[in-house]
């Protein structure tokens, strides 16, 4: 099976991206957001992340079929070293490893940024429903994550409430003095 290109994300691939990321607004709790963005919004937040960290999509025969980026964990300089991911892909293209060569892809960008620390929040359910299941936090599982927090019935949809989990990730080498961290675009040109 051809799993595709992986490429930084364009202000054109707006359209799509949303397309993907509206059908886990509207029909699970994956997301909590009860909305899906507006264009503009979603293109904003895009070059917002764009400016230090990866925003990647996965591309099969010109068509996208997913994306992941990366965050900040948070917004203070010693948290530098720390970022939190997230993914989606089209429904069409679960099931088929694509979601591990994207990560995998983010992941090695990140490396070369000099980042330590992936962090994914995840919604969590206390009980398997229609509207979501543990299969995010088993994902993240495979790949190496491991939980490291839990916050109970803090996310409302759907009229039920629905637990978040943390999980994280360490790839690199924690030093007494560490290199700074090189921002996403500097890394890609060298």
């Amino acid at each position: 099976m051809e799993r595709g290109i992986v490429r930084s994300a364009e202000a054109g691939d707006v359209e799509r991206l949303l397309e993907i990321y509206a059908y886990y607004v509207r029909n699970t709790a994956i997301t909590f957001d009860v909305e899906v963005p507006e264009a503009e919004r979603f293109r904003a937040h895009m070059e917002e992340i764009k400016r230090r960290y990866p925003f990647l999509v996965l591309e099969q025969n010109g068509r996208i079929e997913g994306y992941a980026c990366a965050g900040p964990f948070k917004d203070r300089a010693a948290y530098d070293w720390s970022c939190e991911l997230t993914i989606y892909l089209s429904r069409d293209a679960q099931g088929k490893g694509l979601g591990r060569y994207l990560y995998s892809e983010l992941e090695e960008r990140l490396k070369r940024m000099g980042m330590l620390n992936l962090y994914a929040c995840i919604a969590y359910p206390e009980t398997e429903d229609a509207y979501l299941t543990r299969n995010s936090a088993e994902f993240h599982a495979h790949l190496g994550f491991v939980l490291c927090g839990r916050f109970n019935r803090c996310g409302y949809k759907f009229d039920r409430w629905y637990d978040m989990i943390w999980m994280e990730k360490q790839i690199g080498e924690h030093r007494s003095h560490q290199p700074a961290v090189v921002p996403f675009p500097e890394t890609e040109r060298n």
